[in-house]
């Protein structure tokens, strides 16, 4: 598999929430969504969210993200 871009990254994240939404319809994931929405000049509809994208996207490059399932009893 080829290197994604930041951009087709973000793209991906989101095809997978809608696809998520579409599925379930809910709100959350909904609201996620439109605050996720690229506005006509490329950047996301609420600039936290392109934020949080940023600093996420970091923690993935640098290998600090630990989605490993834990089990508590």
């Amino acid at each position: 598999m080829s290197q994604l871009t930041s951009k087709q990254a973000y793209l991906a994240m989101y095809s997978f929430l809608d696809a998520h939404y579409q599925r379930t319809k809910a709100d959350d994931v909904g609201a996620l969504l439109g605050s996720m929405s690229f506005l006509p000049d490329g950047v996301p509809l609420d600039p936290v969210v392109a934020e949080d994208w940023r600093v996420a996207l970091q923690a993935a490059i640098s290998g600090s993200v630990d989605a490993s399932l834990r089990l508590t009893k």
